[in-house]
């Protein structure tokens, strides 16, 4: 049974920071992608930031410069580094992992259960 658990949530003031958690249990994840989404209310989910398994990352345009994925293998964690937080930036982060075959087609996927982020202050 493959679980992603996300921590680090939380409420932050404009400007500040946060440092999101995902745990997956799970043999041989250096082998697999994984992705933090958001879904702020009334709103679709959105990619936010993505890390394949040799450590390539891309970024949604609205988090480039602000967020930074990263990941220890041997903790079999991915971490979301979040900077200059906006308003805007409040919503629920999810954690998914994911392989993709050799089309570049998702041959799985796996959610967490999400944490709050809210910018306020």
């Amino acid at each position: 049974q493959v679980q992603l658990v996300e921590s680090g949530g939380g409420l932050v003031q404009p400007g500040g920071s946060l440092t999101l958690s995902c745990v997956v249990s799970r043999s041989n994840f250096n082998r697999e992608s994984v992705a933090w989404y958001r879904q702020a209310p009334g709103s679709l989910r959105e990619l936010a930031a993505s890390i394949n398994k040799q450590g390539d990352t891309t970024y949604a345009d609205f988090v480039k410069g602000r967020f930074t994925i990263f990941r220890d293998n041997a903790k079999n964690t991915v971490y979301l580094q979040m900077n200059s937080l906006k308003p805007e930036d409040t919503a629920v982060y999810y954690c998914n992992m994911y392989r993709l075959n050799i089309f570049n087609v998702r041959q799985y996927e796996y959610w967490g259960q999400g944490t709050q982020v809210t910018v306020s202050s």
